[in-house]
């Protein structure tokens, strides 16, 4: 099970939801339902997929109201929705007006972060029997990678790197800056000097066809080699080329992946296959909450 993330990455974003949520109080409730009532508020998974982000709910409801108090049924990624029965995840207690206040608020979070797990499982799925991995990418909601991510780990991904800093990855633009006539030269300087710099840090180059991949393939300190938006035949020969090398660069394929070509890409023997589409179309998991006295 993989951790989910601390409280300062994701605590802003709480505070956040509940200011958009509330603004100068929840109007509807103030007319509704008695300050004195309490409740009890039943999530309940209403479609097929790998729930994730349940954790958080203890920390929105006690955003809303530190008397709420939170009962869990599942971890997450236990278990999927089946036979058409609706799955009881968790309950909430505590006062009535506090339970609805927060209803959507976490509803939200749970929905999407539920709905990459469920996408990244499909994926993994889809290359069972190959070497390949399922990536994301920094392809993320601003201000919740690190819910995105843990949202991948849960479906049974894997995390490409988290920003800027933890990983160097010279991609199309960087190479650009190279120039035409010499870049091969210039950019082992460039990796060499990285790896003078930050010595712990992974290396990883992007290609764009076979050529320029016979001449990464022979550099030194690269880590990663990105076959970006190729042909299957063209990541096929990049594979070869690798294994004839007898090399221990990991091959990864991205651009473009979808769940109709993805068991195609795993089979030319890439080791790692990275999908925006994880976190930047995500389709909600249907959650609700019902609410009793």
């Amino acid at each position: 099970m993989p951790d989910f993330p601390p409280l300062d990455s994701f605590s802003t974003l709480i505070d956040l939801a509940k200011r958009e949520a509330l603004g100068t109080g929840d109007v509807t409730v103030a007319l509704t339902v008695p300050a004195d009532m309490t409740g009890v508020g039943t999530l309940y998974q209403k479609s097929p997929g790998v729930v994730a982000g349940l954790p958080i709910v203890a920390h929105v409801c006690r955003a809303f109201d530190e008397r709420l108090t939170v009962d869990a049924g599942w971890n997450d990624h236990e278990g999927r929705f089946a036979d058409g029965k609706l799955t009881k995840l968790m309950s909430i207690r505590g006062p009535m007006r506090s339970i609805l206040s927060a209803e959507r608020t976490l509803l939200n979070f749970v929905q999407r972060m539920s709905g990459i797990a469920t996408a990244t499982r499909e994926y993994v799925d889809r290359v069972a029997g190959t070497r390949a991995k399922i990536l994301d990418t920094r392809k993320t909601l601003p201000g919740f990678r690190a819910l995105d991510k843990y949202a991948v780990r849960a479906g049974g991904g894997h995390n490409h790197r988290i920003g800027l800093y933890d990983m160097v990855l010279v991609k199309d633009n960087h190479l650009a800056q190279l120039g035409l006539a010499g870049w091969a030269e210039r950019l082992e300087r460039f990796i060499r000097e990285s790896r003078q710099a930050n010595p712990s840090l992974p290396v990883e180059v992007e290609v764009v066809n076979v050529d320029q991949f016979a001449s990464v393939i022979a550099m030194n300190g690269i880590d990663i080699i990105l076959l970006d938006n190729m042909s299957v035949d063209m990541m096929r020969r990049c594979v070869e080329q690798r294994d004839a090398l007898r090399s221990t660069v990991q091959l990864e394929a991205s651009g473009g992946v979808t769940l109709k070509t993805v068991r195609t890409i795993a089979e030319t023997g890439v080791d790692r296959i990275s999908v925006g589409a994880l976190t930047h179309s995500v389709t909600a998991m249907d959650l609700s909450l019902e609410v009793t006295a």
